[in-house]
């Protein structure tokens, strides 16, 4: 234990053993990594104010920014220092103007705390006088002083002395979210020792300074830090080689490089070696604060160790390029000893990537082919060529939540699956990915076609499209690679083989309804969603299941469909989209080879108009204009289950009609006179009039501009559809024709009509309890479905016709709700007699569709809306 260690450690010697003491450090250690002032000592010194308490200590970038918020302000008072230097630019600004500078520079550094009032005027006079060429330090100020005599409080000081360590520059953001980045440099003469703090603007300095080096420190301020004193420098403080300076006047710096082996706990150590594998950076959240951490393996001469990175220090790897091979020198490096075995920590030192004289090493690459049950630390290179999403799970343990990832790699001798866990499993890996994995276990798989897979863990490393990859093996992988492309669907159609995964490329032409069903293995629930898909090659089903089910697909719309598991069914082909598969949207321009959505529409359907549809008419679309909308209903099913069913009608040039929407396009909200094209509906007929039912492969989209044009208007449509007719030129099976005339025969006696909830059924009279008996089908119900209706005749100059008004229409008659209607009528039959005899005589224009009642051979209306209505 270091000498600055231990006297912390005494004093709590009789709270912690030795060994509980640095095991702390060890937990205390990443909770500071961001804090850029910190080295063991203070570490030390917070784990005994865990447990003894502390002195106050200097506040770091981030606890200042805590209270200097815009409520503590204090706006620039113009001082005699401050007047000094606004003289050197008051040929160019007011003092207000000056001071209104210097308020807004504070205000957006008020999280900073080496910056103060004289920073902030530097910085506005450098904007009007150039001062590049002035030497600070023939400036008396800028004179040196020892270091030994260096105090707290002082400004403006410059100093000489020899670099003992630099760190690498280390980034940070503070809560407000500034970016920035500072470095620490130890600096030493032969009075004493001080840290200098060098901030984002000061750090080109370093350029070209070494450990080793003798500089020259000016126009720095000087206040106590964590570790003794420290030197800020100011955005035109000056960091350069003394090159005058005689190396005899100071401390002589030693860089004694340590074998691997000879490395001893508690110490700081110099080491040169190679990286011989670099696993994922992992998480970890401790006391509810977020970090990173990556332990690197090195290997020299003498032996191997690890080498930890913590928090910031972890973007060192992407900042310096490291990779596994290169040879590096690591100065200062801390020593660390748990469970017998010895590792180092990147704390306040220095990584330098370099050509360093490092025994050569290389992995020993496993061909794919050769590896069995049991091959521990194995390392394989290959090809990508099937990955599956990240799937989440529930640890059994303690509920916290895990991933992981499912993978394959290929080369020339075969294929494997590997499995990625935690926060490797977010790593940026695609299909065609070349992949070099170090360290893994090969354990039996029965659920594989190879019987093994590979595990991976922490120490894994796993490289993505690695680097200086031998011409031989780039060859290999490439004609891997080529085998990877999407496969057209017609091949997938006419393929005889069924269960292999495939890829297919291609744009959603309809999709359906989410459908849940229970499964009859366990009686869980699942969920299926299907949609239609096409390359212009063919048109293949796809069923989407569980969680697959609610991702959101949009007609039209590109995907690549990987891992597709190809499925037969007795007269065609479809594609199961599971666990395993993936779904990717692609842009236009990802899917410039494909036909457009309009081409694909046009090549597997065929366009009617809504005169020219018949009864079973399949792969048709019609584009229509809305020109009524009704409300959507809850209908139950046998089993209980609830549906929603809402209608629309819709009208071309050539005729009108409506079309049931079912299930989630019961939700979808339209507007009258909105036009739409109905994609493969399935054409139904029903009380002798056709219907558009919206099933699971039936899409409604949007028309084309082409298409609108030819379009009628919605008022257009309005005269062309509501056909005015009189009740002689009434034909069979007239659609919403426009009818006037004059109410007689208005029949009371039927206003209720209760059906069997059940079965339908008309229960007449039948007195109706808390528990009723259908005569019918013998089911009980508690309430019946009740629908009131009038009777009429409908007469104009040209003759008359049989007609019924149903629920709504009766609501507009009576000017009464259904509910009125029905309670008044069941408590008191015939109470509303005379106010529907009061109808006879009314004047009505009416809409309505015609049809032919067989049973007394005669055409009959059936009212869908009430236009008008006077006596």
């Amino acid at each position: 234990m270091e000498k600055e260690i231990l006297e912390q450690y005494n004093k709590v010697k009789d709270i912690l053993s030795e060994e509980e003491f640095l095991a702390e450090m060890d937990e205390v250690r990443p909770d500071f990594e961001d804090l850029p002032f910190m080295d063991e000592v203070d570490v030390a010194k917070e784990v005994v104010k865990n447990h003894i308490g502390a002195d106050d200590i200097s506040k770091t970038e981030d606890s200042l920014e805590e209270n200097n918020d815009d409520s503590t302000f204090e706006e620039v008072v113009m001082t005699d220092e401050l007047l000094e230097k606004y003289d050197q630019i008051k040929e160019f600004i007011s003092e207000d103007e000056f001071l209104n500078e210097m308020n807004k520079l504070k205000k957006e550094n008020l999280n900073v705390s080496f910056m103060n009032e004289e920073t902030f005027a530097d910085q506005i006079i450098g904007r009007y006088v150039e001062k590049e060429n002035e030497v600070l330090t023939d400036r008396e100020e800028y004179s040196s002083d020892n270091i030994g005599l260096l105090e707290d409080g002082d400004k403006d000081k410059s100093f000489i002395g020899v670099v003992k360590t630099i760190s690498n520059p280390r980034s940070f953001k503070t809560r407000k979210g500034n970016s920035g980045k500072v470095c620490n440099v130890d600096v030493e003469d032969k009075t004493g020792k001080i840290r200098v703090v060098l901030w984002t603007e000061n750090i080109k300095h370093l350029k070209n300074i070494s450990e080793g080096d003798i500089v020259h420190v000016a126009g720095v301020d000087i206040k106590d830090g964590y570790s003794g004193l420290e030197a800020t420098m100011r955005p035109r403080s000056v960091f350069e080689k003394a090159v005058d300076a005689n190396p005899e006047d100071y401390p002589i710096y030693e860089e004694e490089i340590t074998p691997i082996k000879d490395v001893e706990a508690d110490t700081k150590v110099n080491i040169i070696a190679r990286i011989t594998r670099i696993p994922p950076i992992r998480s970890y959240n401790k006391n509810g604060k977020e970090g990173k951490v990556a332990s690197l393996e090195l290997q020299d001469a003498s032996g191997t160790i690890s080498y930890t990175l913590w928090n910031n220090n972890v973007d060192l790897i992407e900042s310096l390029d490291l990779n596994d091979g290169d040879t590096v020198k690591i100065l200062q490096a801390q020593v660390r000893e748990r469970n017998d075995e010895k590792s180092l920590t990147h704390w306040d030192g220095r990584i330098i990537k370099g050509d360093f004289e490092v025994p050569d090493f290389e992995h020993e690459i496993s061909k794919i082919g050769d590896l069995d049950d049991g091959d521990s630390d194995i390392e394989i290179i290959g090809v990508v060529t099937k990955i599956q999403d990240v799937r989440k799970f529930i640890r059994k343990s303690d509920k916290s939540e895990g991933q992981l990832r499912n993978f394959n790699i290929t080369d020339d001798t075969g294929s494997i699956r590997v499995t990625l866990w935690g926060d490797s499993a977010d790593l940026d890996i695609n299909k065609g990915d070349i992949v070099k994995l170090i360290g893994g276990n090969v354990v039996y798989d029965e659920y594989t076609q190879e019987g093994h897979s590979i595990n991976t863990n922490f120490s894994t490393q796993v490289s993505v499209n690695p680097k200086n990859l031998s011409e031989e093996d780039l060859s290999i992988f490439d004609s891997i690679r080529e085998k990877l492309q999407p496969m057209p669907i017609e091949q997938v159609v006419l393929g005889d083989e069924e269960n292999v995964d495939v890829d297919v490329m291609g744009r959603i032409m309809s999709v359906g309804d989410v459908r849940t069903f229970e499964r009859p293995s366990d009686g869980s629930q699942g969920k299926v969603r299907s949609a239609s898909f096409s390359d212009g090659t063919e048109v293949v089903q796809l069923s989407l299941w569980d969680d697959k089910s609610q991702i959101e697909l949009e007609v039209g719309s590109a995907y690549l469909l990987e891992n597709a598991r190809v499925r037969f069914s007795m007269d065609s082909i479809s594609l199961n989209i599971g666990s395993s598969s993936r779904v990717i949207k692609l842009s236009e321009d990802d899917a410039k080879f494909l036909p457009s959505f309009e081409t694909l529409e046009k090549m597997i359907y065929e366009y009617r108009e809504i005169s020219d549809l018949d009864e079973y008419d399949e792969n048709v679309y019609v584009i229509g204009r809305i020109f009524e909308v009704f409300e959507a209903r809850e209908l139950e099913r046998d089993d209980g289950s609830k549906y929603l069913l809402r209608n629309i009608e819709i009208a071309d040039n050539s005729q009108a009609i409506r079309v049931s929407l079912w299930g989630d396009n019961a939700k979808r909200e339209f507007d009258e006179g909105e036009a739409i094209k109905i994609q493969n509906p399935r054409v139904d007929l029903y009380n002798d009039q056709l219907t558009l039912n919206i099933a699971g492969s039936t899409a409604i989209v949007k028309p084309s501009d082409e298409e609108l044009m030819n379009l009628p208007s919605f008022d257009e449509l309005k005269e062309a559809i509501y056909v005015p007719k009189e009740i002689e030129a009434i034909e069979d099976n007239d659609v919403n024709v426009r009818v006037t005339g004059t109410l007689k025969e208005v029949n009371p006696d039927r206003l209720l009509l209760r059906k069997c909830p059940h079965c339908g059924n008309n229960i007449g009279n039948l007195d109706v309890d808390s528990e009723s008996i259908c005569d019918f089908c013998g089911e009980t119900f508690d309430e019946p479905r009740t629908t009131i209706m009038i009777p009429a005749t409908l007469e104009d100059e040209t003759g008359e016709i049989t007609l019924t008004f149903f629920d709504n229409l009766v609501e507009d008659l009576l000017e009464m709700p259904k509910e009125e209607i029905v309670n008044i009528v069941s408590d008191e039959p015939g109470a509303l007699d005379g106010r529907i005899e009061d109808l006879e005589g009314l004047t009505v224009e009416i809409i309505a569709n015609v049809s032919y009642d067989e049973y007394n051979e005669d055409r009959k209306l059936n009212p869908r809306k009430i236009l008008q209505k006077y006596y």
